[in-house]
Formats: structure tokens, C-alpha cells, sequence
């Protein structure tokens, strides 16, 4: 996830081209890379994708969850040939061994899901992977069967542009063995997989499927750019922000995901880590500081002054509520009221388990 200020607005994306067909045991899947400066100095060039799957609080009636690829636009195409061709390094190493990179989603988050679908929500899946790409990791982290949960699912989505940009710009297309058909679609009528697309058609599917004039929709993502921002500007969605940095200053581990870490990374692989000075992604930067919080010297140096970073700020301004992990929520009743940001209530207030140390303390020092 790549976080920097000029990265708040939706910019001009160049798209790259559909897939060649690929064959049976044509697939690929990310890992998860760790972070050590994400709000001053986002790393450069292509980056392991991310994904998120997460549920819908039972209020609203559908939800979406977005699988972001940390990848330039710029670079899709070099991505787009080493997947289908099997060149470098990378790709195939993930194929041949996707649980090298990948761990599974804890059987709390597959029963939320599942109880969603069976509650009557309509899930949607959304991301700017392609559809092979898509699938490899959502077999891997979801099952075999995971397209069951989904009642949408689009791929190749080129977000931010998904929300910014008008149908004739950049209508849905169907896919045939991954390829996407030439022609793009007038409208969007039916539920099923596609490529591509735009949030005005997709509402008006929602619109027949939920059966309501304005139907209400919950969107997870990681990214500011690419989800918070678009979502919740253009297509005026819930938001909720998975910020992995919560854990980092002081929200524990969900038991669900404690459990599931346990069973997939076994210890003396874990210890292997730490003994090779590797940080968690979480952990807070020892050059940047708390992800949260700047501290700032003023005067003569005597005195310091609190300030929310930038990306804090957006958080609150662009998302309803902040989750360090799905697992955090998984195990809740589906009729379970979350607190929400809002510019009345303190900086403290939509973060769940609880808000980071940093806050806290800035709160603590203003009172």
C-alpha cells in the first residue's frame, strides 16, 4: 500500500491490455511486504499486491471488498507479460508455491462471509488484479469455492479510475478464458464476473438487486488513493480503512488471527525471522516515528507539539472507521454498532479494537 500525499487524488491511469489466454496451471499470487516509512517516503516501483476480504456490519445492505494491487499502472505491462509467460523470478516462484507468500483467511472471516451471503447481503469483490491473477489468491486464501460468496466480482478494475470516471470512459466487458471481449457492455443488468467497469453502472445493478432507490454500501480497502478517497468522493460509500500500523501502537491481536498465524508460520520459522532483524510490517518506523503522530520541536526546543500526520487526517476525512485486521471484526454480531469518525467527536473516536498509543497520548497531553 503506497501512501503519499499526491496520491490522494484520482490521477489519469494508463490501461493495459487484457491477458493472453493462459493455461490450466497459469497462476499467480502476491506476499506481504512490510513498510518501514509509508507516509513520507512510499517505496518505488512495482510492489506486492495486497488483499483484503472483509464483512459488512448489518445495517447496510451490500458490501464490498476490495484486493488492491500495489502495482504503478505504468508497470501493468511488464506484470502482465512475466505472469502470462512464466519470465523472472517472482510469478513463478508464486505459482509453484503460493502458501510461501500467502496465508489463508482464518475460518472466522470464511464464516462472516458466508453468514452475509446467507443473511441476504450482496458481496461484491473489486480489484485491479486480473482475473487469473484474482483467482489464484482467492483460492488460495478463500477455497476453491470462493466464488460462491460473491455476487459481483470485477476485476481489472484500474481504481481509482472505477469511481472517477464516467461508463462511456470506461465501460464493464465481459471475459472469456481470462480475455476480455473488445466490445464493452452498455450497462451492467446481471450479477456474474466482468472486467473493467465504472461505479454508475454498478449502482444501478445494486439499485435492482437490493431492491432499494439508494442502496448502501460498505467498502473495506487499504488504500488511501485507490479506496478511501474514490469511494467515499465519487460513489459516497462507507468506508472502512484497514491500517495494520494500529497494531503496531499498542491494538493486540485479534485470537482469530493469533490462531490463524499459528497454524499456517510455524514458530522456529517465526523465531528465524526475528533473528535475521526483521521488522513486523506493523511496527512503528525508527526513522519516521509513529504512523498517527508527528511530533514537532517548537520555539527553542524546549517545547513539543502534537500533530496528525497527513495520512491520519485522511483517514479520518475519507473513512467511516479504521480496523487494524478483518479477524478484529469477524467474531462480532452482524447487528454489532461501530463508533464512526466524525469532525464532533475527539481524533479518538472509529478506530476498533481501540485507537493507537499515539493518539491516545495526544489526546491525554490537549486535556
Amino acid at each position: 500500500m503506497q501512501r503519499s500525499p499526491a496520491q490522494c487524488h484520482p490521477q489519469h491511469e494508463t490501461q493495459r491490455p487484457a491477458p493472453r489466454p493462459r493455461s490450466q496451471s497459469t497462476t499467480a499470487a502476491p506476499h506481504h511486504a512490510p513498510r518501514e516509512n509509508p507516509q513520507r517516503h512510499p517505496p518505488q516501483g512495482p510492489q506486492p499486491p495486497r488483499h483484503t476480504c472483509s464483512p459488512l456490519p448489518h445495517r447496510h445492505h451490500t458490501t464490498t471488498l476490495s484486493h488492491s494491487p500495489n502495482i504503478h499502472l505504468s508497470n501493468c505491462l511488464c506484470a502482465c507479460v512475466c505472469f502470462t509467460d512464466d519470465a523472472g523470478t517472482y510469478f513463478p516462484s508464486v505459482k509453484r508455491d503460493p502458501g510461501r507468500y500467502l496465508q489463508p483467511c482464518s475460518d472466522s472471516v470464511k464464516t462472516w462471509l458466508h453468514s452475509m451471503k446467507n443473511a441476504g447481503k450482496v458481496l461484491l469483490l473489486i480489484t485491479s488484479s486480473h482475473s487469473d491473477y484474482c483467482r489464484l489468491i482467492c483460492e488460495h486464501i478463500l477455497g476453491k469455492d470462493f466464488e460462491e460468496l460473491f455476487d459481483v466480482i470485477i476485476t481489472n478494475a484500474l481504481k481509482p479510475g472505477f469511481f472517477s470516471l464516467v461508463p462511456q470512459q470506461r465501460p464493464f466487458r465481459t471475459l472469456v478464458n481470462d480475455v476480455e471481449e473488445s466490445e464493452g457492455l452498455p450497462s451492467l443488468d446481471k450479477p456474474g464476473w466482468y472486467s473493467q467497469g465504472n461505479w454508475p453502472h454498478l449502482h444501478e445493478l445494486l439499485k435492482t438487486m437490493t431492491g432499494k432507490p439508494e442502496p448502501k454500501v460498505v467498502y473495506f480497502g487499504d488504500s488511501m488513493r485507490s479506496d478511501m478517497f474514490p469511494a467515499s468522493s465519487f460513489g459516497k460509500w462507507e468506508t472502512v480503512m484497514i491500517v495494520e500500523e494500529m497494531e503496531g501502537e499498542g491494538v493486540p491481536k485479534s485470537d482469530a488471527a493469533k490462531s490463524n498465524e499459528a497454524q499456517v508460520e510455524p514458530l522456529e520459522k517465526k523465531g528465524k525471522f526475528e533473528e535475521q532483524g526483521m521488522k513486523s510490517p506493523s511496527a512503528i518506523s525508527n526513522q519516521w516515528g509513529s504512523y498517527f503522530v508527528d511530533v514537532h520541536q517548537s520555539g527553542g526546543g524546549d517545547e513539543e507539539s502534537q500533530k496528525l500526520t497527513w495520512c491520519c487526517h485522511c483517514i479520518h476525512k475519507y473513512s467511516t472507521m479504521a480496523i487494524p485486521s478483518v479477524e478484529h471484526i469477524a467474531d462480532l454480531p452482524l447487528d454489532y454498532k461501530f463508533p464512526r469518525f466524525s469532525p464532533d467527536k475527539p481524533c479518538t473516536t472509529g478506530y476498533y479494537p481501540r485507537p493507537p498509543d499515539s493518539l491516545l497520548k495526544r489526546c491525554e497531553s490537549m486535556s
